[in-house]
């Protein structure tokens, strides 16, 4: 960012065509009343990201992408008396990440336990550039903090690999988690291991899971689930043995499907024992049909969750599993490159590459 007295920064805007982003500078504009201003420390690239930039998921055009973001107040309203997600005071200087969604509190699903589907929701990574609300995501020297934004400090020794997905990946995870109704004691199902599913490994193994299986057809996130707590890290054509070794013949007691792949539901489907739950986290793109028989659903008293997004305290329960364990599983080592603002194009280019698990950004 240019000296604070300019009031410039960078932001890296994708203008809708796939493959293509620039870089473009802005006027910072003036905080409006509750608003805070954070210096983006580092953002790291979200497949949600790459689907965007690919052409795969529409979002609201021209745009900053990145919302796994850790940002350092630069800025802040103070006779709004911000305060954490803790209920302690903000200030210039703190190291922070907040929620995906700014939420009103007020609307039908707000006041429904869903304010990650606020009717007002300002989504970050995720919404078109407007006068005076240039910088609300990540890929950018600066991001607009607005009234609504659910914020968590971080401590000091939580590295930025670690801290850069919370907002993102682990929050998501522990909402995956929390839908799945308890997970100390039973055998869990992992399908994809990428960075949610090897977070989801981490998190069951760290929750007390008795047994976790992980499914992914690349040897190398194989290797790296075992690493993050999986007991069992398998391709898919191994699927029916493996479920009988770790699950016995019952099945398991919980699926978490973070693949989005119709392939991986209809193998994984019969696998779940009567009265188990299927969470599904990763179809965030239109995909094919998969059939569905109720009676089955009937009979076998399944349960079938959707998770997309999070509620703020997913968010705190994310940041408090990375303080307490991101030294026993190896998250830092899942950025595998850091790249400037100005390389924006050749980070992107990275992450598509299947065996990286994230790119991080570093204006």
């Amino acid at each position: 960012m240019k000296p604070a007295d300019a009031r410039v920064g960078r932001a890296a805007v994708f203008a809708g065509v796939p493959d293509k982003i620039e870089l473009r500078e802005y006027a910072v504009a003036p905080l409006q009343p509750g608003e805070i201003l954070v210096r983006v420390a580092a953002c790291t690239l979200c497949g949600s990201d790459l689907h965007s930039f690919h052409g795969r998921r529409a979002v609201p055009v021209p745009t900053v992408l990145g919302h796994e973001i850790v940002g350092e107040i630069v800025e802040l309203d103070a006779a709004a008396e911000p305060r954490d997600l803790a209920g302690e005071p903000l200030r210039v200087g703190d190291r922070v990440v907040w929620a995906l969604v700014a939420h009103c509190g007020q609307c039908f699903y707000c006041q429904r336990g869903l304010p990650q589907k606020c009717l007002h929701a300002v989504k970050y990574g995720h919404e078109a550039i407007r006068p005076g609300r240039e910088f609300l995501g990540g890929l950018a020297d600066v991001c607009q903090l607005v009234p609504g934004t659910s914020i968590v400090r971080l401590p000091q020794e939580l590295p930025l690999e670690a801290a850069a997905p919370a907002s993102c990946a682990t929050a998501t995870v522990a909402a995956a988690l929390d839908a799945a109704g308890g997970i100390r004691g039973r055998t869990v199902c992992v399908v994809g291991a990428g960075m949610l599913g090897l977070t989801a490994c981490a998190m069951a193994h760290a929750r007390g899971a008795a047994a976790i299986l992980c499914l992914d057809p690349q040897p190398a996130r194989r290797a790296l689930a075992l690493r993050f707590g999986a007991g069992r890290a398998i391709a898919p054509d191994e699927l029916a043995d493996a479920a009988r070794d770790i699950a016995g013949p019952l099945g398991f007691d919980v699926v978490l499907e973070f693949s989005g792949s119709p392939a991986a539901f209809l193998a994984i489907w019969p696998c779940l024992r009567i009265g188990g739950v299927l969470v599904l986290v990763g179809a965030v793109f239109p995909g094919p049909a998969v059939e569905l028989r109720m009676e089955e659903v009937v009979r076998r008293q399944l349960t079938i969750r959707g998770v997309h997004n999070y509620a703020p305290a997913h968010l705190g329960e994310g940041v408090e599993f990375l303080a307490a364990e991101h030294a026993k599983y190896p998250f830092a080592e899942l950025v595998a490159q850091w790249y400037p603002l100005e390389a924006i194009a050749e980070a992107f280019r990275c992450a598509a590459e299947p065996s990286v698990i994230r790119i991080g950004v570093r204006p």
